[in-house]
């Protein structure tokens, strides 16, 4: 957020005071190294005292974190060797498969925002407009073995509502609902509808679950009391209470119950980090004041929650949407007197905790199907940050300098540093910058997504299980249709293999899903190696309509 165009930030010209063009051709390097500092840890204290809920309790598969440890289970394990050396060796072919599928794909990705596999248009051209198509992507293909199917169809219905029919119907109404003609990323156009909506609706599912899992804590609390029992978040399933679960189950459960963070610890940290925060953040950002700073913190677990669930259960990582959140609260709040400063640092704040949040519940998921410590895990982040605030600023550093970052013509050009100052610059000018009728739509998916989810919970289990999920609808509305196509291929494919062979696919699935993803995961370093030295794809390969139709 600090490049934008040549080399300005928190510019929005001479109508607004507070706001004045800001020159960073030298940004304190000290500065940003601090700011980092006092704002990167509240993620790691935030939803430490919801882990249980959301590894155990609620089962959020979180994929990345699943493929992580189904690679350390096979390099690693003691136990049942004849199997695992069979999913050793499945994981590798499927590893092998990616990874070459990948390099296979750059020779035609040319030089080109429309070129190679990743936009074939494989339902037609009129539908690759809307974002239906697929992109053979193995990362989600492997996401979609290991994410449940009603979120992967969930995702599907999301993406048929909004990509179907929603944004083109509104498309219709430009130049009455919207000016005509604006540009892709404006938020006054159709941008806006698409930002806000999805979040309405994540918003929704999120507080559901945030006040049902209150209330039932609440609700445990003092049934534990009037018995004199443990308190619900740090028991220990025993044999008789609920379903059954396995030995390995148990274990896993024990560990990551018994190895436990202090809540108390926990709290007193992330006190302690706000009160930090408070006084530091305003000396950096004048414009953002301590009362400012204390606001996005007392909000910030309820996000945090949010992005967590919504990565738990569909491998997405929404930071930057809840980024918008607070920036378009804060920038509206401040007003024209400092707000798009303001609304910037607030939103790196609100970014920075709910991507750590999330990180943090993925790599306890990885932690709980390891039997690795949970508070290994925990002090394992806090190091990993501290060495992040320091690296991330040097490596911004060495691009500064080296490049002409912000530049609209260089190599660079930083885009979402341009789409989140509009955005400022929008929250600035107030509610009534805001597309025709995109408050009163939101208001409505909002109160859907709360009725979606009390159905969900009042129903019988074995309608509820058809009834889709609010959260993962709602990231279609934002990313596109294309995602959501390979995942529901994954669960397709899954579908069949559980109906063909349930045990080979109980013993594979993780291993298959973890070598699509890993292969992707690691052609990203040749690619970027590739992309460092300047060698572009020597093909572009791109489709259009055929002549005369």
């Amino acid at each position: 957020m600090l490049a934008m165009n040549h080399k300005t930030y928190a510019a929005i010209g001479p109508d607004f005071p507070g706001n004045r063009a800001v020159d960073v051709k030298d940004p304190s390097l000290g500065w940003i190294i601090g700011f980092m500092f006092v704002v990167s840890f509240f993620g790691l204290f935030s939803l430490v005292a919801l882990r249980k809920v959301m590894v155990i309790d609620y089962k959020l598969p979180y994929p990345s974190g699943t493929a992580t440890a189904t690679l350390i289970n096979s390099l690693h394990t003691t136990a049942g060797a004849q199997l695992a050396d069979k999913q050793v060796n499945c994981l590798g072919k499927y590893f092998g498969i990616s990874f070459l599928w990948n390099c296979f794909k750059w020779f035609f990705s040319g030089v080109g925002n429309s070129c190679g596999f990743d936009n074939f248009p494989s339902l037609g051209l009129a539908a690759f407009k809307n974002t239906f198509y697929f992109d053979f992507s193995p990362t989600y293909i492997g996401c979609g073995l290991l994410t449940p199917h009603i979120a992967n169809c969930s995702m599907l219905l999301g993406a048929i509502i909004s990509w179907g029919f929603l944004w083109p119907y509104i498309s219709t109404k430009a130049g009455d609902w919207y000016p005509a003609n604006l540009g892709s990323n404006d938020f006054k156009g159709l941008y806006g509808y698409k930002v806000f909506i999805s979040v309405s609706v994540i918003l929704g599912d999120g507080l559901y679950n945030l006040i049902k899992i209150i209330y039932a804590t609440i609700m445990e609390i003092m049934i534990a009391r009037s018995k004199q029992g443990r308190l619900p978040l740090v028991r220990v399933e025993k044999d008789d209470e609920g379903p059954k679960l396995s030995d390995e189950d148990m274990l896993r459960n024990r560990i990551f119950i018994n190895d436990s963070i202090p809540l108390w610890l926990a709290g007193s940290g992330y006190v302690g980090l706000a009160a930090i925060s408070t006084a530091t953040v305003p000396m950096i950002f004048p414009q953002l004041k301590w009362y400012l700073v204390l606001s996005a913190y007392l909000v910030a677990p309820l996000l945090a929650f949010c992005n967590s669930y919504g990565a738990g259960l569909t491998d997405w990582n929404l930071a930057s949407t809840y980024g918008k959140i607070g920036l378009f609260i804060f920038a509206s709040w401040v007003g024209q007197n400092g707000g798009v400063i303001a609304g910037l640092a607030a939103c790196g704040v609100m970014m920075s905790i709910v991507s750590t949040a999330a990180d943090l519940m993925q790599d306890f998921r990885t932690g709980y199907l390891t039997l690795s410590s949970p508070r290994s895990m925990f002090v394992s982040q806090l190091i990993g940050t501290a060495l992040g605030c320091v690296i991330a600023p040097l490596s911004f550093w060495l691009y500064w300098t080296a490049f002409d970052v912000g530049n609209p013509d260089g190599m660079f050009k930083a885009p979402y540093a341009v789409i989140f100052r509009e955005m400022s610059i929008l929250a600035v000018e107030g509610l009534s910058a805001l597309p025709q009728h995109c408050l009163a739509i939101c208001s409505a998916f909002f109160v859907a997504a709360l009725l979606i989810n009390l159905l969900r919970d009042a129903t019988p289990a074995n309608v509820s299980r058809f009834i889709p999920v609010p959260m993962a609808m709602a990231i279609p509305f934002y990313l596109g249709a294309y995602f959501a196509i390979d995942m529901f291929v994954g669960t397709v494919i899954l579908f069949i293999w559980e109906r063909v062979n349930e045990e080979e696919c109980r013993d594979f699935k993780d291993a298959v899903a973890s070598g699509l993803i890993r292969g992707d995961g690691i052609w990203s370093v040749p690619s970027a190696l590739l992309s460092i030295l300047r060698i572009d794809p020597p093909i572009c390969m791109y489709f259009k309509p055929s002549v005369g139709s």
